[in-house]
């Protein structure tokens, strides 16, 4: 019976390990991952959120200066980070115009950045950050 529950025990604790490893490993550094000597500016509307950890991601459909419409997939910083900035998930889809600003991708990969800043039409903007690693704020 001593052996079984130490057999169950350890099973368990790789179990939480293999766990803990998976989310490490899926977390990811911004700079890493974008660009951040370079920046975009982009008009268009929130189609969809991820309202996710480890990042929050928005889709925004915009067009190309060709006309031809794209969806950018932004990434954001995680969920505790924008709750204590005031953010909720309610904010982010207005289907309204929005203005954001951007970096892209590192690696070049098309329609895929992380947003710094969003301007709405009234004036009221949600400042991600300059630096992506640092605070963000909510100016209602």
């Amino acid at each position: 019976m001593k052996i079984e529950m130490n057999a169950l025990r350890a099973i368990s604790i790789a179990a939480v390990a293999l766990s803990i490893s998976a989310i490490v490993t899926a977390h990811h550094s911004i700079a890493g991952q974008f660009d951040m000597k370079k920046t975009l500016h982009v008009t268009g509307v929130v189609s969809k959120v991820e309202w996710t950890n480890p990042h929050v991601y928005l889709f925004f459909d915009t067009k190309e200066s060709d006309g031809t419409a794209v969806t950018w997939k932004l990434e954001t910083l995680p969920v505790a980070m924008l709750r204590k900035a005031g953010i909720k998930k309610e904010m982010l889809v207005t289907g309204e115009t929005v203005k954001m600003l951007i970096v892209p991708a590192r690696d070049g990969t098309d329609h895929l950045g992380f947003i710094l800043n969003i301007t709405f039409p009234d004036g009221r903007q949600l400042q991600f950050s300059a630096d992506p690693n640092g605070p963000v704020t909510n100016t209602k």
